[in-house]
């Protein structure tokens, strides 16, 4: 992985904080807004420094939350009235662009 500067990991918490309630974003928008090269440093830096985060609101391309957290992002973002399908979120009618 790329080398992650701490100016890096603030821009990352910055653009999660800033999803309004009942949106979501994904990795790859976290990514391009940020100026990383890759979706995957912000998957890391979610990982590692996000728990005081709406880390629920960033999901992948595909709109399906991390297998592990499924359960968990889904019950969040419905109740923030994010349409569910399928075990996939709506991008269409919830996507925030940075």
């Amino acid at each position: 992985m790329a080398s992650v500067s701490d100016d890096d990991v603030e821009r990352v918490r910055e653009l999660v904080a800033a999803i309004p309630v009942g949106r979501v974003t994904t990795y790859g928008d976290l990514a391009a807004a940020a100026g990383l090269s890759s979706p995957r440093i912000v998957g890391w830096i979610m990982r590692t420094d996000s728990a005081d985060l709406p880390w629920h609101r960033v999901i992948s391309a595909s709109g399906r939350p991390a297998a592990h957290l499924a359960d968990r992002q889904l019950e969040r973002l419905r109740a923030e009235g994010v349409a569910v399908h399928a075990g996939r979120v709506a991008l269409r009618a919830h996507r925030w662009a940075p």
